[in-house]
């Protein structure tokens, strides 16, 4: 039976929070679009007079789609070129959802989405379930065919998974761009000891070119070595411009929630460096450089207005 304008209005109304938990469950915003486009088409094929909770069933639906998307996404991340880092999302993208508690902030927060490549495909599911959507165990249970004592389980060993790596506090938009703006003027001042003055002593920098742009496969650890590499990033070089395909402007902005250093040349995003903050520095600096991760970014800053770059390139 086809689907009445109804059907399809109250399929649209659940689009928005669909997207925000396949993309928190994927890390990928173009694989979230995929499946929740997979889901309207089970939406569509269903007999949908007979659901009696349309936004449960579109829910489970999704979630197990994503559950089975993270399963070959393992095997073909083994496969893939350097480091996998997820696709980051600039401020203001309506993917990142709802961002009213200091839990849903955190579960789409640059770094802890990275962090969630180490749980299991279950357990990332009831950590975003439960952290960022407030589900109740009860209907996360029947999400995933589980009891509510495991799901309980589950999220305790996601939590702790999380908790281990985790070393981010939150920060205001105005004391971000601050810290961008520190950072840069660290990273182009040719003096080392100033970047090292911003970063803690076991600060990391690691990045994601997906093959297509350079990047190294072992990351960079310590203040002193992630001082070195970010003052060699941001000093110019034609054999920087040619990669890129021109003068990259340089814009502090903030992605994921995090502080962040947005590249862009001729309108074109391409890098994304997140920042992870804490009171006693910065503390990771996550670049995405992979083109294919930035398609999203790239629309989202088309859209933005944000005003003239600290630097040009």
């Amino acid at each position: 039976m086809p689907l009445t304008p109804s059907d399809v209005d109250r399929f649209e109304r659940a689009r928005p929070r669909l997207e925000a938990i396949a993309y928190r469950l994927l890390g990928s915003a173009h694989e979230a679009q995929d499946v929740v486009q997979e889901t309207f088409l089970r939406w569509h094929a269903a007999d949908v007079d007979r659901i009696e909770v349309p936004e449960a069933w579109l829910t489970k639906v999704l979630t197990n789609l994503c559950l089975n998307q993270l399963t070959s996404a393992r095997a073909r991340r083994e496969t893939y070129v350097g480091r996998w880092l997820p696709e980051p999302l600039l401020a203001g993208d309506p993917m990142l959802g709802p961002a009213d508690t200091a839990e849903q902030r955190e579960s789409v927060s640059y770094a802890v989405l990275t962090l969630m490549e180490r749980l299991s495909p279950d357990e990332r599911a009831v950590y975003v379930l439960r952290e960022a959507f407030g589900y109740p165990h009860r209907e996360i249970a029947e999400i995933l065919d589980i009891t509510e004592a495991a799901s309980q389980q589950i999220l305790h060993r996601a939590r702790k998974h999380v908790e281990l790596g985790k070393a981010r506090s939150e920060i205001d938009q105005a004391a971000a761009r601050r810290i961008v703006e520190e950072f840069l003027a660290a990273a182009t001042s040719g003096r080392t000891d100033e970047l090292v003055r911003l970063l803690t002593k076991d600060a990391i920098a690691i990045g994601d070119g997906g093959g297509k742009v350079p990047a190294r496969t072992k990351g960079f650890e310590g203040a002193v070595a992630v001082a070195k590499f970010v003052w060699g990033l941001f000093k110019p070089a034609e054999s920087k411009r040619a990669i890129v395909g021109g003068l990259p402007e340089i814009h502090a902005w903030a992605a994921n929630g995090e502080p962040a250093v947005v590249a862009v040349v001729a309108g074109r995003v391409v890098a994304v460096m997140c920042l992870e903050v804490t009171a006693e520095g910065i503390t990771a600096c996550r670049m995405q450089a992979n083109p294919d991760k930035l398609e999203r970014a790239t629309e989202q800053w088309a859209a933005a207005s944000h005003g003239e770059p600290l630097l040009v390139m």
